[in-house]
């Protein structure tokens, strides 16, 4: 076991990696100390509990497939002893049972899949970090309240003292309501980070549901908390996809034909969305609407086959949004398609709603993901394409045309390209 023998003050976060490939230990290494990180190496699983005895780490890294302790194993070991360090599994076999069990106990926070791009890592190490300090942030805040609430008992006792010192702690309190509030907020902006670099899609879609949606509840002049529940449950209505392979996906939004059981794992995505933000007690609410946004309002949806009023009244608003947002039709025929639905597929009143508000609305370029062999001249990329080294090789906002996608086949041939490619549509 080594530790990275150059510790400085600006090596904030300190990370632990373990695989019983030398060569990887070095690589991670070296990349991860280049951006200033402290790391220690473990070549298996039992030196890897050894280090966690003596440091602490912002987030440890271990490869699935090890002598002794598989990584699943070594981090359900890993969360008992440091609970809030970010745990992110590498593996080269990525099958859908370890994700859901993965998924579902609570392990890990991230899988990474060998061989690796360096800028996914380094985005998803990054990411991880900020998790750690979120939760690190929450921690002190949860002290600090606890110990506010104490001072007030104290300034109970006396009257006379009660007024001045009650003026100052509303001010201390509403500035922590402020940052709980402002946490919230980056919560909820980590998991569509999240959502992006699992399936980029994801993000582009969960902003053009925000947009709609958040149009939708200002046309109502919703309260500002079902305001602020309306647009998380947009932001956040695909987080449970996260538990479905990217492959599914894909075909799901291109309305390919699913097995059974893909089906049934793509209807079971609103309940595990429900389940994820469930964790922050403050989004509960937000859960109940993105468990409803795939009901139907006479009650063919999923997965609760609930109808007309039964189902949640902003859940009835996201349905409206996600699907025109997410709609294989463009323009007018998009608009079209929610009208016709309206009484079968979407409440009425919504769609009315919906109809007054999209105007309002600045509703994002839809994006959608290609394969390099469907690219044709004229698409416009919706995210820059680059080498497996990092150089650019056609960036964002450029119209194809027949050069620029003979120079993309031609790279790729030499070094396959393993990015999603977005365009917009």
């Amino acid at each position: 076991m080594t530790a990275d023998d150059k510790t400085t003050e600006q090596s904030l976060h300190r990370i632990l990696v373990v695989d019983d490939e030398e060569i990887v230990l070095v690589a991670l290494r070296d990349t991860l100390r280049r951006e200033g990180f402290e790391v220690v190496t473990a070549s298996n699983a039992v030196q890897g509990l050894e280090a966690l005895k003596k440091w602490q780490f912002s987030v440890i890294m271990t490869d699935h497939q090890m002598p002794m302790l598989t990584g699943l194993e070594f981090l359900a070991q890993v969360k008992e002893i440091q609970p809030d360090a970010t745990r992110i599994l590498i593996t080269a076999v990525l099958s859908l049972n370890t994700v859901i069990d993965a998924i579902n106990k609570g392990e890990i926070y991230r899988f990474i899949v060998k061989p690796w791009l360096r800028e996914e890592l380094l985005a998803t190490v990054k990411n991880a970090v900020q998790r750690y300090e979120l939760i690190c942030r929450n921690a002190v805040l949860q002290a600090a309240t606890l110990s506010m609430n104490e001072k007030l008992k104290s300034l109970n006792r006396s009257l006379e003292v009660q007024i001045a010192r009650v003026e100052t702690q509303n001010q201390q309190l509403a500035e922590l309501n402020q940052a709980l509030s402002q946490n919230l907020q980056r919560s909820v902006s980590l998991c569509v980070q999240i959502m992006e670099t699992f399936y980029p899609v994801l993000g582009s879609h969960a902003r053009r549901v925000y947009e709609i949606s958040r149009a939708m509840g200002l046309g109502l002049s919703l309260p500002s908390d079902k305001q602020q529940v309306l647009e998380f449950g947009a932001w956040l209505h695909d987080v449970g996809l996260l538990g479905v392979p990217r492959q599914i996906i894909r075909r799901w939004h291109q309305n390919e034909s699913l097995s059974e059981a893909e089906q049934a794992l793509i209807e079971h995505h609103p309940v595990l969305g429900q389940e994820l933000v469930g964790f922050v007690q403050p989004l509960a609410g937000v859960g109940v609407v993105i468990r409803s946004h795939h009901e139907q309002f006479d009650g063919s949806g999923y997965p609760d086959q609930l109808a007309g009023e039964a189902i949640p009244w902003l859940g009835r608003l996201l349905a409206v949004a996600v699907s025109y947002a997410e709609s294989n039709y463009a323009g007018s025929d998009a608009v079209e398609a929610i009208k016709l639905g309206s009484g079968k597929i979407f409440d009425p009143d919504a769609v009315r709603l919906f109809l007054r508000t999209l105007p309002r609305a600045v509703v994002p370029r839809k994006e959608r993901e290609v394969l390099l062999s469907e690219l044709k001249p004229g698409m416009i990329l919706a995210k820059g394409i680059y080498t497996a080294n990092g150089l650019l090789l056609i960036p964002e906002g450029q119209e194809l045309s027949e050069p620029y996608i003979d120079k993309l086949r031609n790279h790729n041939r030499i070094n396959p390209i393993s990015q999603s490619l977005l365009v917009y549509v």
